[in-house]
């Protein structure tokens, strides 16, 4: 590997005329010299340890683009107002992007004038996004939240599996993998995927002795009372109470609010204008509390978070680790508590078994892929009701059959495209030489017309031209930029080649199948272990620095453990069986759905509240018997429907 033999001169004056600041905090510097340097790299630092230099001010340095990849649109637009008022050039692409703000950034983007572009990991599914990043210079592919990448981490995302590909596509010359919470395990795939060089990954560790950690066994009943007492029994500062249900954060919201306390929910069922208002208010307010789900807290850009409740458990220590790290970025002491109540543990399982598909589903998606042509394109959405698997489990599927190399994946296109003209056809084709008004007079003349729009399909039109689609794409997109047209797209179809077919297609499935159970053992796995460090008879912030490998080499001090000397104790839980009356009803409904119900998976998802496409196109959501065993876990709803 080459020696990083860069001063850090230039560096420490970009740090200083850019960002303010004097010194790099930890790691930041060993990371960056290695970027500049030319090598790839990774970053595991603790919330708020200051990732987002590790590619802020290399974008200043290199000559070409830096891509960020991240999934929280919060951060982007947190990050790009930040870096705007610094003088910085950056933008993000976004669904939220009207027609107008779409047309900046790509013309910002082709000029050369961006720094910095943020987009989410589904952008590289956009074909006409990837026809345009092909001919940009990409400096940096930075790549946050980098621990979805691995099967391992607590927060698999299909989409990040391919982000090396893009990389390579895009040409990119370095690329940097970021993120808070990476066991050993998970970044050993960080690196091997990416092609990181050992010591070119800087951990700096999980401990910050500024966090207070705190648990309370509560139950339902005093749950509520226990919250309001804590905030009120300790002075006034910004808070986050973090829920598992949206129905959840606006009953606290509402009960803190009835108490005098200034407080507001937030989840991702409200509308984009909704969140962007909590999201101010509370960056703004010295006392404001926000109750929300896991969707809030990512990306934001408050460094006097003082409380970070957990109202329920949360789903693994990774999660909890990433929540409880948004507290105190100023390293003022912050509180982080806990209600821990053995009641969340069934809707938090139960949201792990609704993702494990049925046997029969996983067969259905084996012999259906396999009965396509050798190329082929999909409607996700499509097969994902034919199937009956969620959607972004069906994506994990196909992702698992390109790593064991029986698929391999093409550029998604639309299905749809349509335009509306901003200007008459005399005025757009008048702007162009002879040779481009008529390969734009053809576009329009291969359209359909409705009223106001135009539908063009994209491969009768290029047949019919004699020329490759992705120049009338190109073409599109610059009348669109050029305010003569504005373009919408839809349908997105997923391009698929079969490059060998399996010897069994029962095998391959089973093999499928064993897959999404061991995923499910291990999800359910990780649940426990938050309960086991709740009840854990020793020094709890040791513990958590140990679970990152990064072990503290004496009691933290200042954990509830340490304070207490004592642990805490949780009741057991209640398993309620389903009665006899509720079995026979179980037995007509499973008469009246034969197909849909014949195995024991799918009536218990019913039985639990928990959808599947087909669920929900049979009506069944609304059936009296739908959610009844919500309060009982699945296993042993499952036991009973198996023994039917």
């Amino acid at each position: 590997m080459p020696e990083a033999k860069l001063s850090t001169d230039p560096m420490h004056t970009a740090l200083k005329q850019y960002f303010g600041y004097d010194k790099f905090r930890d790691g930041q510097e060993a990371v960056i010299t290695q970027l500049l340097a030319g090598n790839s790299a990774a970053a595991v630092f603790p919330t708020g340890g200051g990732k987002s230099l590790c590619y802020q001010l290399p974008s200043l340095m290199l000559d070409g683009l830096t891509l960020v990849v991240s999934p929280l649109i919060a951060l982007m637009k947190d990050q790009i107002d930040a870096l705007t008022a610094r003088g910085i050039k950056a933008a993000r692409l976004d669904s939220t992007l009207d027609a107008n703000e779409y047309r900046q950034v790509m013309q910002e983007l082709r000029d050369g004038s961006l720094r910095l572009l943020y987009v989410a990991p589904e952008r590289f599914n956009n074909e006409r996004f990837r026809n345009t990043i092909a001919t940009v210079d990409i400096a940096l592919f930075a790549v946050d939240e980098a621990h979805c990448i691995s099967e391992w981490g607590h927060n698999f995302r299909p989409d990040y599996l391919k982000l090396v590909d893009f990389a390579k596509a895009c040409g990119a010359q370095r690329v940097l993998a970021l993120t808070a919470t990476a066991t050993k395990e998970v970044l050993n795939d960080i690196c091997s995927v990416f092609n990181i060089a050992p010591d070119c990954a800087i951990n700096t560790g999980f401990y910050r002795a500024n966090l207070q950690l705190t648990a309370t066994a509560v139950d339902d009943a005093s749950r509520d009372s226990i919250l309001l007492q804590k905030i009120k029994d300790l002075p006034l500062g910004p808070t986050i109470v973090y829920v598992t249900l949206q129905k959840t954060a606006q009953h606290v919201a509402e009960l803190l609010a009835e108490n005098g306390l200034q407080a507001k929910f937030y989840h991702a069922g409200l509308k984009e204008q909704q969140r962007t208002e909590v999201q101010d208010w509370f960056i703004s307010s010295n006392t404001g509390i926000v109750v929300a789900t896991i969707a809030f807290g990512m990306g934001i850009d408050k460094s006097n978070i003082r409380f970070v409740y957990h109202y329920n458990l949360p789903k693994s220590l990774e999660n909890y680790s990433q929540e409880i790290g948004r507290a105190g970025r100023d390293g003022e002491v912050s509180q982080c508590h806990l209600l821990a109540c053995t009641s969340d543990l069934i809707p938090l399982q139960n949201f792990i078994y609704g993702d494990t598909p049925d046997p029969g589903a996983i067969k259905k998606f084996v012999n259906t892929v396999f009965e396509q042509a050798t190329e082929f394109d999909i409607s996700l959405y499509e097969f994902s009701q034919k199937c009956d698997i969620r959607p972004l489990v069906l994506r994990t599927l196909l992702t698992q059959l390109e790593l064991k190399k029986y698929l391999a994946g093409g550029t998604p296109f639309y299905a749809n495209y349509q335009f509306k003209p901003l200007k008459t056809s005399q005025e757009i084709l008048s702007g162009f030489n002879e040779q481009r008004a008529k390969f734009i007079g053809d576009i329009f003349r291969h359209s359909q017309k409705s009223k106001i729009w135009y539908q063009v399909d994209l491969d009768n039109t290029a047949a019919a031209m004699n020329t490759p689609r992705e120049k009338l794409i190109a073409a599109l997109d610059y009348l669109a930029e050029q305010s003569l047209l504005e373009v919408k797209v839809a349908g997105v179809r997923n391009r698929y080649t079969i490059t060998k077919k399996p010897d069994s297609n029962d095998a391959l499935a089973k093999e499928l199948s064993d897959d999404a159970l061991a995923r499910e053992e291990r999800e359910i796995a990780r649940l426990q272990q938050c309960i086991d460090w709740v009840c854990l008879d020793a020094c709890q912030t040791s513990a958590l620095c140990a679970r990152f490998d990064s072990p503290l080499e004496k009691d933290c001090g200042h954990c509830g453990w340490c304070e207490r000397k004592s642990q805490v104790t949780l009741e057991s839980q209640t398993a309620l069986a389903l009665s006899a009356t509720v079995l026979q009803a179980v037995e007509e409904l499973r008469s009246e759905h034969k197909q849909l119900l014949s195995s024991a998976r799918t009536t218990t998802r019913v039985l639990c509240g928990l959808t599947s496409p087909q669920i929900s196109k049979a009506g069944l959501m609304q059936h009296k018997l739908f959610g009844i065993a919500q309060a009982t876990p699945f296993k042993i709803v499952f036991d009973q429907v198996a023994d039917l």
